[in-house]
């Protein structure tokens, strides 16, 4: 069985937690950290029941999404993680397919933490889970998470682009990235 947790130089990825509910809601569920996720702040109630979901995907292997904490303080500065594309408006090609996201609170944002939790997502989806190719979407809107795809390794999609209802007009098109297992050797 994989282990649970991921490390890192400078962050510690644990299994979610009930316990994480206060800061998402204080640090994630921002203006500023929604705008690439459809923008809408959303309530406490949707928040905590979104968070039991992947508390209990993470147990039993469905999707996997660590809350991202530094090593030295142990304080939360985010997550990221692994899911299943399931939006109908994506293309048929690619719904069921694994990606990775992350999400960090707005006062970590470019030290290249994003970078860092990614990286360990990666290498446990190629390594552990021995996965051939993860997926990666964000829309041209994003340019942080465009560059940061970039710097990773991905490879631009624009064949899987769609359009998706759950995103303001801003926010489409959905681009769509992927990396394959043998694609990460100089980026990993």
């Amino acid at each position: 069985m994989p282990s649970d947790i991921l490390e890192t130089g400078r962050l510690v990825l644990r299994p979610p937690a009930s316990a994480d509910l206060p800061w998402i809601l204080a640090h994630i569920n921002t203006p500023a950290v929604m705008r690439h996720l459809g923008g809408a702040i959303r309530s406490p109630e949707d928040v905590a029941a979104n968070l039991a979901g992947d508390i209990a995907a993470f147990a039993s292997g469905e999707h996997r999404r660590w809350t991202v904490w530094l090593r030295d303080d142990e304080q939360r500065i985010g997550r990221c993680g692994l899911f299943k594309v399931r939006t109908e408006a994506a293309p048929a090609k690619l719904r069921g397919e694994t990606e990775i996201g992350w999400t960090l609170a707005e006062e970590y944002w470019r030290r290249g933490f994003a970078s860092e939790a990614a990286r360990a997502v990666l290498a446990f989806a190629f390594e552990t889970l021995r996965l051939p190719v993860v997926y990666s979407q964000t829309s041209d809107s994003n340019g942080p998470s465009t560059r940061m795809m970039v710097r990773l390794g991905f490879r631009f999609r624009p064949e899987l682009g769609y359009v998706d209802p759950d995103y303001p007009p801003a926010d489409n098109p959905t681009t769509v990235w992927s990396l394959g297992a043998e694609d990460r050797g100089s980026h990993a």
